[in-house]
């Protein structure tokens, strides 16, 4: 790639973010999706690069930018926003090894073989697919795993990035030449059929338009503090007292649990071989959606209501269709899917048990938490009974 053109693929970038930066951050998804489509290919290679997984480095990123979003706000200046991002990826990810390093029963390292395996002993068509994709992602690990720690994330982004050392040490916040040094190391370390193989891997999975569209869909969900700030501001001074007093603490307390049960249906949907269970996911994901959007038009109407019971009715229902939902209608449908993988892996009784223990764990965390939320917001306003 010419100097030129790095310097005008970097300028851009740049660009991009300057302009939209500010919408962004005054609650604008559209210019934060903008943002997500200009950053992405570097969000997701720094998360690929720590976690050797295509998969879970595209979960990581989503759940990078959804942070960034409900923090937002306390971003000052767009020459921050790169490395802001970057250091939540990378914690993220680190996060996410470790959880996955402390879950016993949880050996496969993330290559997809028991996805693999259910989807063969199921019988579907596209079994041939999963193995090449399985394939291609034990062969990502393999020569990662065989690169010097500080050289993952420069190869990684080097190949999805048209090789061109200027840009990735553009993206990286590096010097050209510390880039160059990483690059000859990494090079060192690999034979190069193994280095043409991981390149071409490397570059078929770099994320496009539809990670853009999940992402922007995920921020359906939440608000960062800006637009919930806006939502506010719907009459007279006294309103807005009522709804930042009652509504905030719980809402935003909340955001970061119904993400993540949304956020939690992506790997099943996208898993998915069997069409009925398929229909059930994506019915299961419309029901939380809806849920979504009655638990936030409650919130808001409850505080213009005197008393503590509307906001505190709103969130118990709240949680207990969320719950139900992704405890109880969860599970029945992809049961036949267990069953399919309890057949073919001797280890997934356990592994499943164990599942089940970090779901209800999870859910009841985020109750915990969102619970805080909604008696923080009452104590506020002055609502609290007790």
């Amino acid at each position: 790639m010419s100097e030129a053109v790095t310097e005008a693929m970097a300028s851009n970038i740049d660009r991009i973010i300057e302009l939209n930066l500010a919408a962004a951050r005054a609650g604008d998804r559209q210019a934060f999706a903008r943002l997500v489509a200009a950053t992405q290919n570097t969000v997701t290679s720094i998360a690929l690069a720590i976690t050797r997984d295509v998969g879970h480095s595209e979960d990581i990123a989503q759940e990078a930018y959804l942070k960034v979003w409900l923090r937002l706000r306390s971003l000052r200046q767009p020459g921050s926003f790169m490395p802001w991002l970057r250091q939540i990826t990378r914690n993220l990810a680190r996060d996410h090894l470790r959880k996955r390093k402390s879950r016993p029963g949880d050996e496969s390292g993330g290559d997809g073989n028991s996805e693999t395996c259910e989807r063969i002993a199921s019988g579907q068509s596209d079994a041939e697919a999963a193995l090449l994709d399985a394939e291609q992602n034990a062969m990502i690990r393999r020569a990662l795993d065989a690169l010097p720690d500080d050289s993952r994330e420069v190869l990684t982004l080097y190949y999805r990035e048209g090789e061109s050392s200027r840009q990735v040490a553009h993206l990286l916040g590096l010097s050209d030449a510390a880039v160059r040094k990483r690059l000859s190391r990494a090079r060192a370390s690999l034979r190069e059929e193994v280095r043409t193989s991981l390149a071409r891997s490397l570059a078929v999975t770099v994320p496009g338009a539809a990670f853009t569209t999940v992402v922007t869909t995920v921020l359906m969900t939440a608000s960062p503090p800006a637009a919930a700030a806006a939502a506010l501001g719907l009459g007279a001074k006294s309103g807005v007292k009522l709804l930042a007093g009652v509504s905030a603490g719980a809402l935003l307390g909340l955001a970061g649990g119904i993400a993540g049960v949304i956020l939690g249906l992506r790997k099943w949907i996208r898993t998915s071989t069997d069409p009925d269970e398929l229909e059930g996911l994506l019915r299961l994901r419309r029901a939380g959606l809806v849920t979504v959007v009655l638990a936030v038009g409650g919130f808001t109407i409850s505080g213009f209501l005197p008393g503590w019971w509307p906001a505190t009715l709103t969130f118990v229902l709240f949680v207990g269709a969320i719950g139900w939902q992704h405890m109880v209608a969860l599970p029945r449908v992809l049961e036949p899917r267990w069953a399919r993988e309890r057949a073919c892996d001797p280890a997934a009784p356990r592994r499943q048990r164990w599942q089940r223990v970090w779901a209800w764990s999870g859910m009841i965390f985020g109750a915990v938490c969102g619970g805080g939320g909604l008696v923080a917001g009452l104590v506020m306003s002055g609502r609290w009974p007790f």
